[in-house]
Order: structure tokens, then C-alpha cells, then sequence
């Protein structure tokens, strides 16, 4: 089981805080007795409805994350089959190609991680992965076609996927979606607010609970919406970029071990 870290606690006190003001509120208003709203069982279905939507929302959100948790994986894959390719040519055949690839592949591995950070643009980076296909020409002259071949379906495959990360992370889901979920979510808890509930203490336990549980989903989706926030601030559900920073780490190594710069 995941352990939560300080950006989880994060995302619980935004709920925590808008629900402490939802309650205050919902105190104000039965002290001055404006409660004028009953609860019937039309409100039941608006809060059914509701939860529905979020489900939508969640469900759709889910399917662009569960993918994007593959994407890191699937990057250094492809930079470690070109990297191991570039020093098995260097090591058996001294290529001054292969050297420059192994030198290129650490540079765009560092460019793609700072690129998720958004300290790299997307055009720089893919610019820098086109040209991958100076080195390999370089490399034909110590290599056969098929080998050549290898390297250029790594490289168009790890420009397909970083086109596919950007398209993610810079595309909302059903942005009409999220306006209708925040709008009904807002009335629902103002109808909450100024609802006459007894006894009061039930009524305040009520109102906590529903909107907390509207609230903390809709702030949960929003940010599932965006798998690649490295970052904004209050990022919270960020897929792991660790398999990029071990193939980093793991390049620096074998490049020192050859004293390659």
C-alpha cells in the first residue's frame, strides 16, 4: 500500500479547508434561521446524479492515466535498446558514431526529464531526437542496414511517445464536464446550507460528509486530469518518472567507466 506523502496531505486540507468553510457557513445560517429548504427525496437523486458524473469524469480521466504510467517505462526502454546498441558497436569496433550516440542518448535522456518538468519545449526536444539520425548515419559505415534499421524504429517510436505525453498532458477531458460536475456540486451544497435538518448536530454531520465527498472527487479527478504535473505546485497523482532516472543514471555510469564525455 502507497504510503501518502506531503502533496496527498495537500489535497486532503484544500478539501479539508472548503468543507470547514461549508460547515461555518451552515452554522451562520441556522443562527440567524434562514434554513427555508427541505430535504425530499428529489435531493437524494441530485446528489445520486452527481455522483454519477463524477464516475464519468473518473472513468474517463483513469483510462488517460492508466496509459500514462506506462509512458516513462516505454521511454527509457527505448533509450536503453539505443544506448546498448551505440556501446556494443563502440565496443567491439571503436565507432567514433557510436561514441557521439552514447554522448547524444545522456543528453536526451537529461533533456526528456527536465522536458516533463517543463524546462524543456516540446519542439527543442523533439529536434533533439531527429537528430539521432546524424549519429546513425555515422554509425552505417561500422554496422549493417538491419542494424541501422533497429535504432530508427526506437528512435520514431520514442518521438511518437513524447508527441502522445504532450497531447495528455495539454488536452482536458470534457472540459463541459468538469463546468456541469463544479456547478452542481456548488448548489448542491448551498441547498445543504440552507436546508432545515433535525436535530442540528445530524444536519452538520450530514452537510461535512456530502460535501467532502463531492469536493475531495472533483479536486482528485482535476488533478488525475493531468498525469505529467511534475510542475504545478499542488500536483498531487504523478506518474513515476523513476525507470527515466535509472536509465540516467545507469548511462553517466557506463559512459565513465569508457571515460567518454
Amino acid at each position: 500500500m502507497q504510503k501518502l506523502n506531503h502533496k496527498n496531505i495537500w489535497l486532503l486540507g484544500r478539501t479539508l479547508i472548503v468543507v470547514s468553510i461549508i460547515i461555518a457557513v451552515k452554522l451562520a445560517v441556522h443562527v440567524f434561521g434562514v434554513e427555508f429548504l427541505s430535504i425530499n427525496v428529489l435531493f437524494s437523486g441530485i446528489v445520486a446524479g452527481n455522483v454519477f458524473l463524477m464516475g464519468f469524469l473518473l472513468s474517463g480521466v483513469m483510462s488517460d492515466y492508466k496509459e500514462s504510467e506506462k509512458i516513462p517505462g516505454e521511454i527509457a526502454a527505448s533509450l536503453s535498446i539505443i544506448y546498448t546498441e551505440c556501446i556494443t558497436l563502440f565496443d567491439h569496433k571503436k565507432d567514433e558514431g557510436a561514441q557521439k550516440g552514447m554522448v547524444l542518448v545522456l543528453s536526451l535522456a537529461e533533456d526528456i526529464q527536465h522536458w516533463f518538468y517543463r524546462k524543456v519545449r516540446t519542439k527543442d526536444l523533439l529536434i533533439r531526437i531527429r537528430s539521432l539520425n546524424n549519429v546513425f548515419y555515422e554509425m552505417e559505415k561500422s554496422s549493417h542496414p538491419p542494424f541501422i534499421v533497429r535504432l530508427k524504429n526506437e528512435m520514431s517510436n520514442l518521438n511518437r511517445i513524447i508527441i502522445r505525453a504532450d497531447v495528455i498532458r495539454d488536452t482536458s477531458f470534457t472540459s463541459s464536464g468538469y463546468l456541469i460536475a463544479g456547478s452542481v456540486t456548488f448548489l448542491l451544497c448551498t441547498g445543504l446550507v440552507l436546508s432545515k435538518i433535525e436535530p442540528f448536530y445530524e444536519s452538520l454531520f450530514f452537510v461535512g460528509v456530502i460535501s467532502f465527498l463531492m469536493i475531495f472527487l472533483l479536486l482528485m479527478i482535476d488533478d488525475l486530469d493531468n498525469p505529467f504535473g511534475y510542475n504545478e505546485k499542488y500536483s498531487t497523482e504523478d506518474v513515476s518518472l523513476y525507470s527515466i532516472e535509472r536509465v540516467i543514471i545507469e548511462i553517466r555510469e557506463s559512459n565513465s567507466e569508457r571515460n567518454i564525455q
